[in-house]
């Protein structure tokens, strides 16, 4: 073997060895790797529904805050409920969409939807220090989860 073969297979078993210690203390053990890769490979696109209430009158800053709430409050859940499929989400792009809603109802309705299909859901109140009434819900978190399981509850809602 010459010194050009040697170095060359150093180095390839040097980034191969470098590379699985990255995966694995990102997913934890070889078993969550695999699963996590397989799940990723067998389902389609995870996403993130954010229900905004449009008949609040909210300003876009205002929508970008409760937004925010929802995002972080939905992240949170699913690190605790489902942190497999929040994985997922991760790596397949962390899309996140936002939706509107003209009614209180229908987001209590929408909500009810999700939890019984077992999808994670964050409702945001608002604290009414500026805009918006106290207690006030603005903004629904749903997901991450499939977006073909999310698209049940939410498909029928128009981009905001």
């Amino acid at each position: 073997m010459d010194y050009y073969s040697f170095v060359s297979g150093l180095g390839c078993g040097l980034v191969i060895g470098l590379s699985l210690i990255t995966l694995r203390k990102y997913f934890g053990s070889v078993k969550e790797t695999a699963k996590t890769i397989k799940k990723i490979a067998s389902n389609s696109e995870y996403k993130l529904i954010l229900v905004v209430r449009t008949d609040l009158g909210m300003s876009k800053g205002k929508i970008a805050a409760q937004c925010g709430h929802a995002a972080v409050g939905a992240y949170e859940k699913a690190l605790k409920r489902d942190p497999e499929g929040l994985k997922s989400w991760q790596m397949t792009g962390q899309a996140k969409v936002a939706v509107k809603t003209d009614s209180v109802d229908e987001i209590k309705q929408i909500a009810d939807n999700a939890k019984k299909m077992g999808i994670i859901t964050s409702m945001i109140r608002d604290a009414g220090r500026t805009q918006i009434a106290p207690n006030s819900i603005t903004v629904l978190g749903i997901g991450p989860a499939p977006k073909n399981v999310v698209d049940k509850v939410t498909g029928h809602l128009k981009l905001l």
